[in-house]
């Protein structure tokens, strides 16, 4: 079984077109920032777009085949546990931070939120923000925010095409005018907001921030991983693999087909396939329809072999 999904798309001021021109999402609206690639959060989900669950959301769909759909890894968490974005930053995003499971839980009746980026594309010398250039204290922290000079302490890093960077929950974070990235995530929306460059939003009025929050969650120091793949590059018969990150969360890979890339479906975990480029087709079971440049697939646990053949990027992700 293959379930083909429908994005769910928001149009947050900092975004672009680039996923209505590029990846062929179609919306009325005229700046899509988000596509929700996989979704089951109430405040975004999946529409399957083919077979007999065709115009349920995606929760209701895993909710009539049922749980072991997910597969085994999936059996601790409560709720749907990932989250993927392709997300088109057209202008800087807001300077932020994510709480991890305690403290979400318990504030805010959420999950945390850890999360990786895949740098699709960017502008020449594109940047973001990860962690801090040195440690500081709260005091300074709240301090810097107030006085209008937090960016002086942030670690900016120039990003290239293949960058990987893992923001685990406490990380400052933003992601810089002109680049276009997949985001695996923790299937939550909790972001307190730090700076943001002075913005106002939709209502004309200055964007919230969440200082006290965000000094509680934040650890005020340098990061202590590279903004690269964890795995090698590994050349197969008519393919390419390279793991991108791999934790007790998720597992993402990026897959380069040439011609043809099988796998299996197998009891662990469900199977999440974006296509970040090109074209061809996909097949499971007695399914079989093309696969194009911005569609989204979902291969249930237990589904066994699957195939991808034609020239494409995908981004696949399991539990």
């Amino acid at each position: 079984m293959i379930l083909k999904l429908k994005p769910a798309l928001k149009d947050y001021i900092w975004g672009g077109q680039k996923l209505k021109t590029d990846f062929g999402f179609q919306s009325d609206m005229d700046i899509v920032a988000e596509g929700w690639m996989l979704t089951c959060h109430k405040d975004g989900e999946n529409i399957v777009e083919n077979g007999e669950f065709a115009g349920k959301t995606l929760s209701e769909t895993i909710d009539k085949l049922g749980k072991e759909t997910l597969g085994k890894h999936a059996q601790r968490f409560d709720r749907f546990p990932i989250l993927i974005k392709l997300i088109d930053a057209k202008n800087d995003l807001s300077v932020q931070v994510h709480p991890d499971n305690e403290y979400a839980q318990r504030v805010e009746n959420e999950y945390g939120k850890t999360e990786c980026w895949y740098i699709l594309d960017c502008d020449p010398g594109a940047e973001l923000i990860y962690g801090f250039k040195k440690e500081i204290s709260n005091e300074e922290f709240r301090r810097r925010v107030e006085d209008n000079t937090f960016l002086d302490v942030v670690n900016k890093v120039k990003v290239h095409k293949g960058d990987l960077f893992f923001i685990e929950s406490g990380t400052l974070h933003a992601i810089g005018k002109g680049i276009l990235l997949a985001e695996i995530q923790q299937n939550s929306n909790v972001t307190y907001r730090v700076y943001d460059y002075g913005r106002l939003g939709a209502d004309g009025k200055s964007r919230q921030l969440h200082t006290e929050k965000a000094i509680a969650v934040t650890h005020c120091v340098p990061p202590t991983r590279d903004a690269k793949p964890e795995g090698e590059m590994e050349k197969h018969d008519g393919y390419t693999k390279q793991l991108l990150t791999s934790c007790d969360l998720f597992t993402v890979w990026n897959i380069d087909v040439k011609y043809n890339y099988e796998a299996v479906a197998d009891e662990n975990s469900f199977v999440s396939l974006v296509v970040a480029d090109g074209s061809g087709k996909i097949a499971c079971g007695e399914d079989t329809m093309p696969a194009k440049k911005g569609d989204s697939f979902f291969i249930p646990a237990n589904a066994g072999k699957f195939s991808l053949d034609g020239n494409l990027q995908v981004i696949e992700t399991r539990v």
